[in-house]
C-alpha cells in the first residue's frame, strides 16, 4: 500500500483512508495479553498415561499431564507463581492448577482447582478431579451450588460488577467467602483446559479480568505429523499446547523458561512421577 502523503502543516499529516477507519474502530491498546504455542512430541506422554491407566485404574488424560507439567514449570519459574494486587507482587503459598472441564453429562463447562499439583502423582490428580466433577454434576458441591445460584439470579450488568468485586475480595484481599460459594484464590496459580477432546488441534482463549492468574493453557489433540528427527523425516504423535499470558506477570523470558520446563517434563513424565512417589 502506498503511504498517504497528504500533510497538514509541518507537524504531521492528515489522517484519511484506512487509518481513519481504524481510528474510528479502535482506541489505544490496553489489553496486556500475549500468546504462544509449543509443539511437543507426545510419544512419552501417551505411553505414560496408558501405563498409569493400567497400573492405577485412574482415567489419566493429556490434560492432567499438561497440568502437571505446568505445575512443574511454575516451580522452575517461581516469579510466575505469584499474585499481583495494589501494584505489589506476593508469592503464592502453593502451586494450584484450575482445570476447566465438562460436567459428567457433558452439557456445560465448569472448573475445579486442584491444590499442590506439583507434589501429587498424576493418578491422584486425575482421581481427585474426576470425583470433584462428579460432585458438581450431581449438585453435591455446596460451594459451586451457592455461587451458581447467585450468578443465575443476578442481571447481567450486576453480574459483571459482582464478578469483579468477588475477584477483588478473594484474590486481591485474599479472603475466603465460602458461605457465598467463593473460595480464596479460586483460580489457583494457572488454568488448563482441553480443546483436543473436540478434535481441535490448536486454539487460543482469552484471560478474563477476574481470573487473576498469569496464564491460561489449552491442550490440543494429538495428531500424527511428519517431523525432522536427527536429519530424517519421520511421523510422530505431536501435541500443540497454546498459552495466553498476562503481560503484567510475564515477559518473553518467563514464557521461554516455562516452555523449556514444560517440554522437559513432557519428554520424560514417568521420571518426575516416580521421583515424587519414592
Amino acid at each position: 500500500m502506498v503511504p498517504d502523503r497528504v500533510f497538514q502543516g509541518s507537524n504531521g499529516r492528515k489522517i484519511r483512508g484506512w487509518r481513519k477507519l481504524a481510528g474510528a474502530s479502535w482506541g489505544p491498546p490496553k489489553d496486556p495479553q500475549f500468546f504462544g504455542e509449543l509443539e511437543i512430541d507426545a510419544g512419552a506422554l501417551v505411553a505414560f498415561l496408558q501405563e498409569e491407566r493400567a497400573r492405577t485404574g485412574a482415567h489419566v488424560t493429556l490434560t492432567h499431564l499438561v497440568g502437571k507439567a505446568l505445575a512443574y514449570g511454575l516451580t522452575c519459574v517461581p516469579e510466575l507463581n505469584v499474585r499481583i494486587t495494589r501494584r505489589k507482587v506476593y508469592p503464592r503459598e502453593s502451586v494450584d492448577i484450575f482445570f476447566i472441564v465438562a460436567t459428567e453429562n457433558g452439557e456445560e463447562l465448569t472448573g475445579v482447582k486442584v491444590a499442590d499439583v506439583d507434589a501429587q502423582p498424576v493418578a491422584d490428580i486425575a482421581a481427585e478431579l474426576d470425583a470433584r466433577v462428579r460432585s458438581l454434576g450431581t449438585g453435591r458441591d455446596e460451594d459451586f451450588g451457592r455461587s451458581k445460584a447467585l450468578m443465575t439470579r443476578l442481571p447481567l450488568p450486576v453480574l459483571r460488577i459482582g464478578l469483579r468485586v468477588a475477584a477483588w475480595a478473594t484474590s486481591d484481599r485474599n479472603l475466603d467467602l465460602a458461605r457465598l460459594g467463593m473460595r480464596r484464590q479460586a483460580f489457583g496459580s494457572a488454568m488448563v483446559t482441553s480443546v483436543g477432546m473436540w478434535g481441535v488441534g490448536r486454539a487460543f482463549s482469552p484471560l478474563a479480568p477476574y481470573y487473576k492468574v498469569p496464564l491460561l493453557v489449552l491442550v490440543g489433540a494429538v495428531t500424527d505429523r511428519p517431523v525432522a528427527v536427527r536429519g530424517e523425516i519421520v511421523v510422530r504423535p505431536m501435541l500443540t499446547v497454546t498459552a495466553t499470558f498476562d503481560h503484567r506477570y510475564a515477559d518473553g523470558s518467563h514464557a521461554s523458561r516455562l516452555a523449556n520446563a514444560v517440554r522437559e517434563y513432557c519428554s520424560r513424565p514417568a521420571d518426575f512421577d516416580h521421583i515424587q512417589q519414592v
